[in-house]
């Protein structure tokens, strides 16, 4: 039985071409790029060049690019650094309801340290108002961080228009960037970002790293205690071989790329809808299908039938796909995106599943999954005298 992975939101393989590289680095770049003699000088160089390419991805300069272990520790370092280094001009951030645990949890710490973090609401397509951020912007506000794109529903935030907004206000401006790095085009100088995180195993590269982007002018202490890697912002001994691996997969995913992707995951969308639609399944999406929005995102709400049945069928039928967000997968919490988008009653929440895109996915991986969906919910009508209750 051939599987089929749709859970490329949670991780992505590493392409064949990314695979060599870190494979060939490992072999002749491994060393320890702050020594001074050859091994040492190779690496460095590598790990420039490679910096350079991440740079370029978002129209930073070089020096403005800080080698991360993922999108976790980017977003922990932006928020809580800043919080601490900025609290003497005010102690109030903003942020939105369907943010990332990886934002969330930082906050959460914040507010336990005696800051005050206004948490925008979302409509039911996943969208933020804009009138609602002017509303919540204060004096005393310090930071924003609000996601380029959402990970359970693939709601686009309007980043350009919040930056164009804090350009003039003494609020950093911070945006996870993880789920959105590599498919939406992202400029930082034109979008006004002061931080900015992404995570490599997003985009067919490897785990365990990832950027953060602050912009030059912004400071604040290393997160990390420890060496004075990262020119003193970051300690710890960079892995460049897992660096050139991620700058591989960052220089084949150009802005021609980007948007071919961007066309063929709202293909695979408008598949879905259509054969499920000619099938008879009762569903609903979670969210709007929009050419713009993250298109290899598609969470389906499939009526009376639990998400653990819908997934665990499915898993069973060769095909992965997740009930929300991977960091909280084996949590008993319910999405607190889908909570935030419908309310805590809503049947959404316990009977949704999230379907995402990735580079390696075809027309046939789709038909199989339609396939599979239709003969799960055609079972569980048999079962339950076509009430379809049994999966509640």
């Amino acid at each position: 039985m051939k599987e089929v992975y749709l859970d490329n939101a949670a991780t992505t393989p590493m392409t064949p071409a990314v695979i060599a590289e870190m494979t060939a680095r490992m072999k002749d770049t491994w060393g320890n790029a702050s020594t001074g003699y050859s091994y040492g000088r190779q690496a460095k160089l590598l790990l420039e060049n490679s910096r350079h390419i991440l740079a370029q991805s978002i129209n930073a300069d070089d020096d403005e690019i800080v080698i991360t272990s993922g999108g976790t520790e980017s977003d922990n370092t932006a928020i809580i650094q800043t919080a601490f280094a900025r609290q003497k001009l005010g102690k109030h951030i903003i942020s939105t309801a369907i943010e990332h645990e990886a934002v969330l949890k930082p906050l959460h710490f914040l507010e336990e340290q005696g800051f005050t973090v206004t948490y925008l609401p979302v409509d039911e397509n996943g969208n933020i108002s804009l009138a609602d951020f002017k509303a919540a912007l204060r004096d005393d506000t310090i930071l924003v961080t609000i996601m380029a794109g959402n990970n359970e529903v693939g709601s686009r935030m309007p980043i350009h228009e919040i930056g164009e907004i804090l350009a003039d206000h003494q609020a950093w401006f911070h945006t996870d960037a993880v789920q959105a790095y590599g498919l939406l085009p992202i400029d930082v100088k034109r979008d006004h970002i002061d931080l900015l995180s992404t995570s490599a195993h997003k985009l067919n590269g490897p785990k365990m790293m990832g950027f953060l982007y602050r912009r030059n002018g912004i400071n604040f202490p290393s997160y990390l205690k420890g060496g004075d890697q990262e020119t003193k912002r970051r300690a710890g001994t960079e892995n460049v071989p897992a660096v050139a691996a991620f700058a591989k997969a960052v220089a084949v995913d150009t802005a021609e790329e980007k948007a071919r992707r961007q066309a063929r995951y709202y293909h695979f969308k408008q598949r879905i809808v259509n054969g499920l639609r000619e099938n008879g399944v009762d569903f609903a999406i979670n969210g709007e299908i929009k050419p713009d929005n993250l298109n290899h995102v598609l969470n389906i709400w499939f009526k009376g039938i639990s998400t653990y049945v819908m997934q665990t069928d499915l898993d069973l039928a060769g095909i992965a796909v997740s009930g929300g967000s991977a960091c909280t997968a084996g949590s008993i919490e319910p999405s607190h995106v889908l909570t935030a988008m419908f309310g805590p009653d809503s049947p959404r929440i316990s009977q949704s599943i999230r379907i995402s895109f990735g580079a390696l996915n075809t027309d046939e991986d789709i038909d199989k999954l339609i396939a599979a969906v239709v003969k799960i919910v055609n079972k569980l009508k048999q079962l339950d005298g076509g009430a379809g209750k049994n999966g509640i």
